[in-house]
């Protein structure tokens, strides 16, 4: 099994004890060396997705958690997955849609900034990026709650869902602020809400 964007090996290892022998791959070092601290996988590479650095075939499963949608090329991603996967694998994979984070979009209006998120392919962007591979979509959206607004934004930080890397100064959000998002953000008796519109996708080799 490749798991490609492994992060901290989570998935690698739950793989791996269900018997499987597992290469973790991620472009990050840091996070393939947490990976590595934790015994996840029994092999580890740094690379890219869209550049993965195996031979064709070399793996029965290629799988993927909420790491594609950080990709600048999906269909590529793709492509790169089913090329290192054997005939009669699969690729699956997890990733993110527009319409995921609403409440935090919704929210920071009141600042009059467009909030510090990426921007994600819609479900039909996603869909026409593996039409030609035989891609099947799975559509789920999930609602978290959290006790308070600071905890929903740090959750964020945990998915990587933060564009800073585009050039965004990453200025620490005062008091004021703060309380205005908490006015505007949507929430129910569970807390302040923060969803997430899900596609798990699945495409037979062949």
């Amino acid at each position: 099994v490749l798991d490609a964007g492994c992060g901290p090996g989570w998935f690698s290892q739950r793989w791996r004890s269900a018997g499987n022998g597992v290469t973790a791959l991620d472009l990050s070092s840091a996070m393939l060396e947490e990976a590595r601290l934790g015994d996840t996988a029994d092999a580890y590479q740094l690379g890219d997705i869209e550049a993965l650095p195996f031979a064709a075939a070399a793996f029965d499963v290629c799988w993927s958690n909420l790491a594609v949608q950080w990709c600048s090329d999906l269909r590529l991603a793709l492509i790169e997955m089913c090329r290192v996967t054997r005939p009669g694998g699969q690729v699956l994979f997890s990733t993110l849609a527009a319409g995921s984070l609403n409440e935090l979009h919704q929210s920071w209006r009141a600042l009059a900034l467009p909030a510090p998120v990426n921007h994600f392919l819609s479900e039909a962007q996603i869909e026409t990026a593996g039409n030609a591979l035989g891609l099947r979509l799975i559509p789920q959206t999930l609602t978290l709650a959290f006790p308070d607004v600071l905890s929903a934004l740090r959750s964020l930080k945990g998915i990587g869902a933060t564009h800073l890397h585009q050039g965004r100064r990453d200025g620490a959000l005062g008091r004021h602020h703060l309380n205005q998002l908490a006015q505007c953000w949507p929430r129910d008796e569970r807390g302040y809400l923060l969803s997430y519109h899900l596609l798990y996708g699945v495409i037979d080799c062949e």
